[in-house]
This record gives structure tokens, sequence and C-alpha cells, in this order.
């Protein structure tokens, strides 16, 4: 059932997705070859506490830790570990957060150092593929418009999306109706109306649009081991078009 938002809880949503974009800041200014992704779990978890909020992934369904960090050909769910970062990796963080009852969830993918300009390319069309879903979300629309939007940017570009993972509403539990997928035909799926809250986040591959999931329960692959790219925005649905309530503006900022 998807669940319309007051005003006074869309601004608690957005002081949750405003910390995971401080807390991804945070996190950025720390990526760099030798640090452990656990490393880098343990600065997220830190950074939450003490702004008042709780990691929104820590046990959430068994899952062990703060972040989902997934390196290279693991597209999402990748659980933080002792593995050092490579020049030339690139590392998808996923964050969440409780804090007055709501989620924050957002994630961005990071270049480690110098990274292949083809793999360069896949980050840049990615976050463009959000974008352009992003400029679909507004009342009025459905979700197949959001789908469609991210789909053909990316194919367009040589890039395939993946089917079994997709977005979802937000709010007080972390993955509300309706499902949004990252593929589909504008003008199907469920209507959009103003007061929604949805979680847009498109993860694309380089290669085949085919997953393995890790025998570790969690951990979501490429299936020909080509990397992957995933960007995620919170959106609050309005009449005029989304009301982005994520800032990539501050990660950007951190680590430019």
């Amino acid at each position: 059932m998807v669940t319309i938002k007051t005003e006074e809880e869309i601004e608690l949503l957005r002081e949750n997705n405003l910390l995971v974009s401080a807390t991804l800041a945070e996190v950025g200014k720390h990526i760099a070859p030798g640090v452990t992704t656990l490393e880098l779990d343990a600065i997220a978890e830190e950074f939450i506490r003490s702004h008042g909020a709780v990691p929104g992934f820590l046990g959430y369904a068994g899952f062990p830790n703060t972040l989902c960090i997934s390196v290279n050909e693991q597209i999402v769910h990748g659980i933080p570990s002792s593995y050092a970062l490579k020049e030339g990796d690139i590392v998808s963080v996923d964050c969440g957060t409780v804090m007055k009852g709501f989620y924050g969830d957002s994630a961005y993918t990071f270049a480690v150092g110098n990274i292949d300009p083809q793999v360069a390319k896949l980050l840049q069309v990615t976050k463009e593929a959000l974008y352009k879903g992003v400029a679909q979300a507004k009342a009025g629309n459905r979700v197949g418009d959001i789908a469609a939007a991210v789909q053909g940017h990316a194919e367009a570009n040589g890039f395939s999306v993946v089917r079994e993972l997709v977005g979802h509403g937000l709010g007080r539990d972390m993955h509300e109706d309706p499902e949004v997928p990252n593929y589909g035909m504008r003008g199907r799926g469920p209507l959009l109306k103003e007061g929604m809250v949805i979680c847009i986040e498109p993860m694309i591959n380089m290669g085949t649009k085919y997953v393995v999931f890790e025998d570790d329960g969690w951990t979501v692959r490429t299936a020909d081991r080509k990397p992957s790219a995933h960007f995620e925005f919170a959106v609050a649905i309005r009449k005029g078009g989304a009301d982005v309530l994520t800032d990539f503006g501050i990660i950007e900022r951190a680590i430019s």
C-alpha cells in the first residue's frame, strides 16, 4: 500500500536523507587505495551516531553492517570486509539512517584514484540516467515513465539494466510501495501522486544485465564480472516535478 506523506513527514525524510548525503561525503573523503571497506563502514557508523541517528541498514533483515559497499563487479549489498581498495576500483556505497521515526537511503559510486575511461563513462551515464528518471518523477506520471527514462539512457549508451533489483517507496519503513524498476514502458505502472516519497536507484552494468547472488546471502554481482555502477536519490513527488531530498552536491564538494 502506497502511503502519502504530510509536509512534516517529508521534512523528516529530508533531514534523514541530508544526513545520508553528509555521511557519504565523510566516507568519500577517506576512499583511497589501501583503505579497507570495513574501515569505511566504521567511519560511517560513528558519523551517523554522532549526529543523533542510528544506521538504517545495521541489523535490517539481518544485515551485519552500517554500509552496503560493493566493489567493481559487485552491484549492491556488498558486506564490508578486510578488502583494501585498489587504484582503479570503483566502489558503490549505499547508506541508510533512522532518525525521528523515518528512514534515509541513498547511494553513490566513487572512483578510487584514476579509473579506466570506459568505467568512468559507466559512472557518468548511470548518474545521468538517475537524473533523467528524476525528471519524470512528478504527480500525474507513472512509475513506468521513470523506468523507461532510466533504461533508455543506459541502453542508448551501450550499457545494460539490472532487472532483479529495483527502487522503492521510503518512509517509516526502508522499503515501501511502490517498487520503482529501472526498466519498463512509459505510461505503465502505479500512478505517481503528490506526497509520495520514492527512491530512484539505477543499477547499470557495463556488460550483461544478468546477475549472480553470492553465497553470503547478500552480495549481488554481475554474471560476467564486468563493473556495475549504482546511484540513488530519495525524492518527494510534487505536481511540478521531483523534490529531491538527497544532496549529491555535499558529496561532490567533499571529494573534489
